[in-house]
């Protein structure tokens, strides 16, 4: 049994996996985060339900990707829903040259049989300067 220090050190190390995948236009360990049920929306709206579709959004835009800069993800906050569900707001922010652009999205993760935290239900959101 994991104790819930080890669990947010789990999540965190998730977290971090998406910024190298991202950073590295990693398709495929991009996707081994994702529950097969899971839900993506992305900071443009566009919503994706299950892995496949997810997978296939992936595959299709993420090796073209602009890379004009680093992006960055930090975990600025983490709630345990229950003890194999938590919910995660991370601070994301593309590094561009023109300035950064920041997303906010909140990553709902469960935690599996085999100790692993997958991606389950998340919403990507772009932060707007007002």
């Amino acid at each position: 049994m994991t104790t819930e220090t080890e669990d947010i050190k789990a999540i965190e190390q998730v977290v971090a996996t998406v910024e190298r995948t991202q950073r590295a236009r990693d398709v495929e360990g991009f996707l081994a985060l994702f529950h097969p049920d899971a839900l993506w929306t992305t900071g443009h709206g566009k919503v994706l339900i299950g892995f496949d579709a997810i997978a296939e959004f992936t595959r299709s835009v993420l090796p073209d990707a602009p890379q004009d800069g680093e992006v960055t993800y930090e975990v600025v906050h983490l709630q345990f829903l229950r003890p194999d569900v938590a919910a995660v707001k991370v601070k994301q922010v593309y590094h561009h040259a023109e300035g950064p652009q920041e997303g906010s999205p909140l990553y709902v993760m469960t935690k599996q049989e085999d100790g692993r935290w997958l991606l389950t239900a998340n919403q990507n959101t772009t932060v707007y300067a007002e």
